[in-house]
């Protein structure tokens, strides 16, 4: 067998897999950013952007199957934030005996009555609010079913329209013959301006 047989047939035998890795990977790294505050650094809008790009290059990935797990990845992942805020973040800072501490949730209490459906929404398109937010809002007792709402309205318009345009965007020629270059750019990128902003903070 030459090294060209070989290696088609590898490909031939494992190329399903390169599909579940790739969906695993972006929704993975959605719902750690959303979800998890140590992951607040992920890029997530260029990986949203680059599946698109990816999906559309590829025979064997399906944009409906990647967009359906970045909502739900999306969504359960600032789920879990504001489920932490509420479970422990905010019994945390009540035993606090500080008046600046009681203050501060006093203040996030009033403007998530106020201005919490939105903000909820629009943190989404942050970088680092997406992560945040939804702890505040839980510690902020933001009522529960005015989060979810904007919770999928945000994951819906954030994780699903980003994935789409990228996907879409691999409609004009040049952007799908260098789809993959492109994708490469938007994560290096990415890598290179947490890199800077992490380098500044010291």
């Amino acid at each position: 067998m030459t090294s060209l047989e070989f290696a088609a047939s590898f490909d031939e035998r494992f190329s399903p897999i390169a599909p579940f890795l790739l969906y695993m990977l972006v929704w993975g790294i959605v719902f750690l950013e959303t979800g998890i505050l140590v992951a607040f650094w992920l890029p997530g809008d260029s990986i949203l952007f680059s599946a698109g790009l990816v999906a559309a290059a590829r025979n064997d990935m399906n944009i409906v199957v990647l967009v359906a797990g970045i909502f739900l990845a999306a969504f359960i992942g600032d789920q879990v934030g504001y489920v932490t805020g509420r479970k422990l973040g905010r019994p945390y800072l009540e035993k606090s005996k500080k008046p600046r501490v009681g203050r501060m949730v006093a203040r996030s209490e009033v403007f998530y009555q106020k201005h919490g459906w939105w903000a909820v929404c629009a943190a989404r398109f942050f970088p680092w609010f997406r992560t945040f937010i939804p702890p505040i809002a839980g510690i902020s007792k933001m009522p529960y079913y005015k989060f979810l709402s904007a919770n999928a309205v945000g994951a819906l318009a954030w994780g699903v329209g980003i994935t789409i345009a990228g996907y879409f965007s691999a409609s004009i020629p040049i952007v799908k013959t260098f789809s993959y270059a492109i994708a490469a750019f938007f994560i290096g990128g990415s890598i290179l301006s947490i890199i800077w902003r992490r380098s500044r903070s010291y």
